[in-house]
């Protein structure tokens, strides 16, 4: 079982950066593929960005790719999400979630454990 707690989400103005940080609990954490998702007002949720379990591979949707890393540091049980040059229509509901027994995945069907979002708001 992993327990997940989003946080860092505010509201910022357009250009500026966020860093959301997700906290899990379990002494598997370095075992899951960790992944990041929004789902903004009115869509579906859709995937951000993810990390293998040992940091060493990441991807992330082009849309983002310029502009936010994901990272993790397995021995806090935290992965993070550093948002620079944020845009309004990155407003969303961040979730972290977790995919045990992949290495990588950008597929919401393989992450079983999600975080209870943390809202985002990008102001123009």
């Amino acid at each position: 079982q992993v327990q997940l707690v989003e946080s860092g989400g505010g509201l910022v103005q357009a250009g500026g950066s966020l860093r959301l940080s997700c906290a899990a609990s379990g002494r598997t954490f370095m075992r899951y593929c960790m992944g990041w998702f929004r789902q903004a007002p009115g869509k579906e949720r859709e995937f951000v960005a993810s990390i293998s379990w040992s940091g060493r591979s990441t991807y992330s949707v082009d849309s983002v790719k310029a502009r936010f890393s994901i990272s993790r540091d397995n021995a806090k049980n935290t992965v993070y999400l550093q948002m620079n040059s944020l845009k309004p229509e990155d407003t969303a509901i961040y979730y972290c979630a977790a995919a045990f027994g992949s290495n990588l995945s950008s597929t919401q069907s393989e992450f079983g454990y999600w975080g209870q979002g943390t809202q985002v708001t990008v102001s123009s």
